[in-house]
């Protein structure tokens, strides 16, 4: 009888400890907030039917297969959004925050991104011929070295909000 209560009096608090071990678990294991379907606007193969996203907030807003020519995104908040082959021709960008954004296989050619933040933006496979980088800051950004070499050709300015020149932001000789 001495032992079975040995074995109670130390039983207990573990499976107490145990028990409150896997709940720990289990709530580590969840996700800190669960995104709503509703949190991320997409925009899948989409053939907008408005054109003018001036000033809005489209924070991690996703484009995919999107035919935006002339578009316009003139200060808008495009941190975090994503651009996955889209047409972005002679689009206006000027301003915006596309800051940790993706542009990936998209055609950016003659679109204005004057003055843009395009900081830590990753946009690989994109093509930027023609465009207007006058102020944009690309620090941190990740293009292919070509778009590189041909946007160092007509990159001048600072940006406005960062302070950081265009031809330093695209590590330009």
């Amino acid at each position: 009888m001495r032992v079975l209560r040995f074995f109670e009096a130390w039983l207990r608090p573990l499976f107490g400890l145990l028990l409150a071990l896997v709940i720990g678990m289990t709530f580590l294991a969840l996700p800190a907030h669960a995104a709503s379907s509703a949190a991320v606007r997409a925009y899948d193969d989409a053939d907008a039917t408005t054109k003018d996203y001036s000033g809005q907030t489209l924070i991690s807003a996703e484009f995919s297969n999107a035919r935006l020519a002339e578009a316009n995104f003139s200060g808008a908040d495009l941190r975090g959004a994503v651009f996955n082959g889209s047409d972005l021709r002679k689009a206006n960008f000027h301003g915006v925050n596309f800051g940790e954004g993706i542009a990936y296989l998209s055609d950016l050619s003659g679109a204005d991104l004057s003055d843009a933040v395009l900081t830590s933006a990753m946009m690989l496979r994109s093509v930027f011929t023609g465009a207007n980088v006058t102020g944009a800051d690309f620090s941190l950004a990740v293009l292919d070295r070509y778009q590189v070499v041909q946007l160092c050709k007509t990159a001048s300015g600072v940006n406005p909000v960062t302070g950081i020149s265009t031809r330093e932001s695209l590590e330009c000789p």
